[in-house]
């Protein structure tokens, strides 16, 4: 599972990311300058909260099937 913090260069505001680097299914999520990855479950969701328009949690549920 990656969990993983993205810098976005504060002088330019470019996002670089290095898409071999990445899983292959994955989540980009940006709020308030800051950036985030999150890997996604194989079976399941992935929530994001909000409050007063920004991000507040990011939630991962997981299953399997019976």
């Amino acid at each position: 599972m990656l969990n993983k913090d993205i810098t976005i260069n504060p002088d330019d505001l470019f996002l670089e990311l290095g898409i071999m680097e990445l899983p292959l299914n994955c989540v980009v999520v940006i709020s308030e300058g800051k950036a985030k990855v999150r890997e996604l479950p194989d079976h399941g969701e992935y929530r994001i909260v909000t409050h007063q328009g920004k991000i507040k949690r990011m939630r991962r549920e997981e299953g399997e099937e019976f």
